[in-house]
């Protein structure tokens, strides 16, 4: 072809920033001749790939999406009224285009950086607001993975919090069964035995039981008693739930239930064929430090206003390792976002309306089709009928899928239909005739006019007001709306603005490309239960992209469940828990994790009941290979497996690392391979063909999926052959496993976050072999520029072979400390002062800046960030020499707000112009911190984790 018409290559530099002669400076300044030279100097010789990646050729953008529209109607985009925890539900179309579609929201990190953060921290505060007030619970925290991970967590909390000493979780029969699939899946490595079951029938003694309410088929049951019983045994009580429906019936926190968990998708958030949806929790004060996951609070800052920040830091992985609360380490941030924005767009009369809409439907319906002899089994409901359809079940389905309807298959005589705020009376007039049509009879006419809730019994009918706080009132217009989601996006720093360098976190481009189909009807508005003929499409992408990520790994199967990272290393050490099993080897139950590992490595290793045995580092930051032989033999037998970060997480290429893997091996364990830093691998080593048995990825990183503020993301895990027959399980259209799989589901979807595929499809598409190489290289040649000019300037602390680093480099800040009293703290304020999101802090090394460029980052931001992070160096000389005081000066008193500086007396030893504008650059384009440095112990000391009423606003002015 052409090559004036040869459009193919063109998204390659658009996702890669220095461009071909930018490059060579880059490979000028660090003393490569190329990249082929580089990365011969940075990767170890005998894991260095000899070939290109086995995938198609880069693609143009264009091409790519028509494919993608191809793919897209090959899902059948059906009525559907399934239920089963997932519903239909309108996204308010300000919050579509001005949160989901908006790179200001999804391209955020994670808000560890409250400062610069303070936007989507107080959209999260929102959320938890919204969750507790609904539940009539104390707290909520900032999200879960999905309903079925927020139930498993509520067994682990509820074993933590219990007086009980009986190891029985009850999980009633009620519940959603992919809801008890997972729980199954959970406590098998954890000593806790499930048992499910009718608690109207009784209960056994049990530290903790969980309903459904209401139930999965629809009943609504007064629980006030069973929760006395409970809780007269040392028991706790959680209890699934429904947020719109909890709108009209009584909250859980007010008849007693201890734990409220569930899925907030009927807020705004379409199907996408499971996933991703915020999984919310919510609890009683008492349970709080030992809640899972992420909580916002209210804090003051440096100057005594109110911020906002992630509270009681102490329960992270990093720091607590294997005796953490749970493995979780973000979740779903952005679609809590959009719930919250639900809430906030109809306000507490609008979701009370939109409830009672549902109800009175479902009421009008049950009328109807009692009109035709159709029986309702269950008496009392919200939005859900079961129906007792005995020999015409099988017609009724088929009338059903002519009318491109689906309905819940219960059993061969019954069926379910879930009604949403979706539906229209023509809606109902079409279902209506799905049923007359299979039972030969005349449509009856529907009832134009409901009173009051019949389906909900009284004693159990909402007496207290929804959404009090005056923030749910706050939103009269599409105007009000429009401004306040863009005053908290201008509080944020995201990739929109400015580089995010944090190392082991990878925030690279997110080409809006690759966003673009996640929006499709064809994706985003199918039900994780329908019919396989419905799906197609979702086949042909999931079969596909895990085709290629086994190619780029080297695996040999991969599954595409896991809907977070640390879900991925979850399943990665069930596999292992499960093949040693299958092996007859059940007391291999010891898991050896280097020193430098992330904190979700233990915390993962603990859930599947492994015990964590510790390997030190050597002094190049290395797996100290004596001690590592030196704990092989003193576990034995006992072995399970070894955890490694590979590049390691101190940035380097171990050249010891197959010597690693065999000798793992030869001790009858299995080698997992964290790919955090698979950023560093694509197109250039595969961990499947070097030595791995196992991996994660985390598509959110290395494969574009955006982080969200904090989520989605998600955590396929990739297996040797030998390993692959102990991969998630897959539940099937009903939600139930088949009998005598080896592992259960981790996550409540059968392919958990499964809109967000195409993220990850369309990128690998765009980029192709070359492409994807490329990129490596990229980003392992802008870390090792970075490295290098900023050397003279701040230590780094590890390098590998001939002085070089990975795709990330860690500055070693102790020196600094003890010669200035500055700290990295200090050190990564004063960046939000200069427009930057600091790298990451004091992991996996006390006090260090690890960062990571990405292969994104073009040569004038990273010589921006280079020439900020040269002036703070020259800001701490001038503490050194005694220019500056030692207190008071521009990094200790960092972030600079504009209200501080605008103050009318000026108290500091240094200029207002060198806090504000230490760079000229900045006068043309300023980023303001909203607040100052934020009180992490005061925050934690006087925790608050809801919106606070008006009058403290009004006290704070």
């Amino acid at each position: 072809m052409s090559q004036v018409l040869d459009t193919s290559n063109e998204f390659i530099p658009r996702h890669i920033g220095p461009s071909e002669d930018d490059q060579k400076k880059m490979l000028a300044a660090i003393g490569a001749a190329d990249l082929a030279t580089l990365m011969r100097e940075v990767v170890p010789a005998n894991i260095h790939m000899s070939r290109e990646l086995d995938l198609p050729g880069a693609r143009s953008e264009a091409d790519v999406l028509a494919e993608m529209r191809k793919i897209a109607a090959d899902n059948q985009v059906f009525r559907n009224y399934i239920g089963q925890g997932y519903y239909g539900t309108h996204t308010p179309n300000v919050v579509l285009r001005n949160i989901l579609e908006n790179p200001a929201w999804y391209t955020a990190y994670t808000p560890y950086q409250p400062e610069i953060s303070q936007g989507r921290l107080e959209a999260i505060l929102n959320y938890q607001t919204m969750v507790a007030d609904l539940t009539g619970l104390d707290i909520a925290n900032a999200s879960l993975l999905d309903e079925g991970t927020a139930a498993a967590e509520a067994m682990t909390l509820a074993r933590r919090a219990s007086q009980s000493p009986s190891k029985v979780f009850f999980v009633s029969q009620h519940c959603h069964p992919q809801t008890i699939e997972v729980i199954r899946t959970r406590a098998d490595g954890l000593d806790i035995d499930v048992v499910v079951g009718d608690e109207s029938k009784g209960v056994p003694a049990c530290f903790g039981l969980l309903v459904q309410y209401p139930h999965s088929l629809g009943a609504v049951a007064d629980y006030r008693a069973l929760t006395e019983q409970v809780h007269a045994q040392g028991g706790v009580v959680a209890c699934a739930t429904d947020l719109l429906a909890l709108a009209l019936i009584e909250p859980p926190g007010h008849w007693g239930a201890d734990i409220a968990i569930g899925s907030a998708q009927r807020f705004g958030v379409p199907f996408g064929f499971g996933g991703p949806h915020a999984g919310f929790m919510a609890c009683k004060d008492a349970f709080k430090r030992n809640m899972p996951g992420r909580l916002v609070g209210i804090s003051k800052d440096a100057q005594g206003n109110q911020a906002l920040r992630l509270a009681l830091q102490t329960r992270e992985q990093h720091i607590r390792r294997e005796k953490a609360t749970s493995n979780i380490c973000t979740a779903q941030v952005l679609l809590a976002v959009m719930s919250s924005m639900y809430a906030l767009w109809h306000g507490p009369k609008g979701i009370k309306a939109i409830a009672t809409r549902v109800h009175q439907s479902t009421v009008v319906l049950k009328q109807a089709l009692a009109a035709l002899g159709i029986k309702v089994v269950n008496e009392t409901f919200f939005d859900t009928l079961l129906l007792e359809t005995g020999a015409q079940t099988d017609a009724i389905l088929k009338a059903a899928r002519a009318a491109r309807i689906n309905l819940r298959s219960v059993s061969a005589t019954q069926l379910g239909i879930s009604l949403d705020e979706t539906v229209t009376i023509e809606d109902l007039g079409q279902l209506l005739g799905v049923f007359a049509s299979a039972t030969a009879q005349a449509a009856p006419a529907l009832t134009q006019e409901v009173n009051g809730l019949p389906g909900i019994p009284s004693s159990v009918q909402r007496k207290q007001a929804i959404l009090s706080h005056p923030v749910f009132s706050s939103i009269q217009s599409e105007t009000d709306m429009l401004r306040y989601l863009r005053k908290l996006a201008d509080k944020d720093l995201a990739l929109d603005r400015t580089m995010i360098p944090l190392g082991s976190c990878t925030m690279k481009l997110n080409a809006t490309v690759e966003m673009i189909p996640v929006t499709w009807p064809e994706f985003a508005a199918i039900h994780p239960f329908a019919p396989a003929e419905q799906t197609r499409g979702y086949q042909t992408m999931i079969e596909r992209l895990s085709k290629d990520l086994c190619e780029i790994t080297g695996y040999d199967a991969i599954s595409l469940q896991p809907n977070s990272g640390a879900q991925g290393e979850y399943a990665g050490l069930l596999a292992i828990r499960a093949y040693h099993r299958a092996n007859g080897q059940h007391q291999r139950d010891i898991c050896l994790i280097p020193s430098s590992a992330h904190g979700t490595n233990p915390a993962s290793a603990n859930m599947v009941g492994m015990e964590v045995v510790v390997v030190g580092s050597d002094a190049h930051g290395n797996v100290d290979l004596e001690d590592l032989k030196a704990k092989i033999a003193k576990v034995g037998d006992r072995l399970a497996a070894l955890m490694v970060t590979y590049p390691s997480t101190h940035g380097v290429f171990e050249e010891s690392i197959t010597t690693i893997c065999d000798l793992i091996h030869e001790a009858g364990g299995q080698v997992y391979m964290d790919g955090a830093n698979m950023n560093a691998m694509v197109g250039v080593a595969q961990p499947g063909k070097f030595g791995s048995d196992v991996s994660h990825l985390n598509l959110h990183k290395t494969f574009c999926i955006p982080h969200g503020g904090g989520g989605p993301g998600v955590g396929p895990v990739g297996v040797r052959a030998h390993l692959a027959p102990f991969l998630p399980g897959v539940v099937n259209e009903k939600g139930v496993m088949a009998n005598g799989m080896p592992v259960g589901p981790v996550s409540a979807a059968p392919f958990g976050s499964a809109s967000i595929l195409p993220i990850p499809f369309v990128y690998i598409s765009l980029m192709g072999a070359e492409g994807l190489r490329r990129a490596t290289e990229v980003a392992i040649l802008s870390a090792n520029y970075v490295a290098r000019r900023l050397a003279d300037y701040y230590p780094v602390l590890y390098t590998g072979r001939n002085g070089r680093v990975a795709h990330e480099c860690i500055l070693d800040i102790n020196p600094i400390k003890e010669a200035s009293g500055i700290s990295a703290e200090d050190i990564a304020k004063r960046l939000m002062d200069y427009g930057f999101h600091a790298p990451t802090m004091s992991f996996p090394v006390a006090g260090t800046l690890m960062v990571e460029p990405t292969e994104s980052e073009g040569l004038a931001e990273l010589d921006r960030f280079v020439d900020a992070m040269i002036a703070i160096r020259h800001e701490i000389a001038q503490v050194e020499s005694g220019e500056r005081d030692k207190s008071d000066n521009v990094l200790k008193n960092a972030p600079h707000t504009a209200k501080m500086l605008l103050a009318e007396e000026w108290h500091h030893d240094y200029p207002r112009q060198q806090a504000a504008y230490p760079v000229e650059s900045l006068r043309d384009s300023k980023y303001w911190p909203p607040v100052g440095r934020v009180d992490n112990a005061w925050g934690d000391r006087n925790l608050v984790c809801s919106c606070l009423p008006v009058e403290a606003y009004a006290e704070q002015e």
